[in-house]
């Protein structure tokens, strides 16, 4: 598999194929999606306005990737000051992660901030604003009646979503980020 810089660069070489140019932005996904593959794509194809036919506007595949890219040296960012106290904790003698109330406390999803199981409903800021939100977050201790939502901080409720194979997902009602699911009974 090819790294996230070959892919950036291909989508950037315009000697090649729109069509070329656009597997390789979704390519990029496979390695970084914050809100997962489907709706990070969704997002990405929205703010950038990528024409059904990229042939059509192929800037639009650079204006994508670049969102991408910018969103991605936060996360990368954050994942080696991670590494670092981690190697630190670990040196002391601490083995276990002490991250209580980190964005890392969710369920494990590589490459995956937070999770936007319907991919139309996503958060409708640039990926850098909602990365360095959510890296920026804390998650609140269980029992909260009602949990506060990474992204936009609100309590206002939450919405049902059903994913067609048989989970239950509760999001946010006012951006649509994943915060909860259950089977369906």
């Amino acid at each position: 598999m090819s790294s996230f810089a070959t892919h950036r660069r291909r989508v950037h070489d315009a000697g090649l194929p729109a069509r070329v140019r656009h597997t390789n932005l979704r390519s990029c996904l496979q390695t970084f999606a914050p809100y997962g593959f489907r709706a990070t794509y969704h997002h990405l194809s929205w703010s950038a306005r990528i024409p059904r036919d990229p042939e059509r506007d192929p800037g639009s595949l650079v204006r994508a990737v670049e969102e991408l890219h910018l969103a991605r040296q936060l996360w990368l960012a954050d994942e080696s000051a991670y590494a670092s106290r981690r190697r630190r904790e670990k040196a002391r003698g601490v083995r276990q992660p002490v991250d209580a109330g980190s964005w890392r406390s969710g369920p494990p999803r590589p490459g995956v901030l937070v999770h936007c199981p319907d991919p139309v409903r996503h958060p409708t800021e640039a990926l850098p604003v909602v990365v360095a939100r959510v890296l920026g977050s804390s998650v609140p201790p269980d029992g909260d009646r009602l949990p506060a939502c990474r992204v936009c901080g609100t309590r206002t409720g939450t919405t049902e979503w059903h994913d067609g194979g048989g989970r239950v997902h509760q999001l946010c009602a006012v951006c649509g980020v994943g915060l909860a699911s259950a089977r369906a009974s």
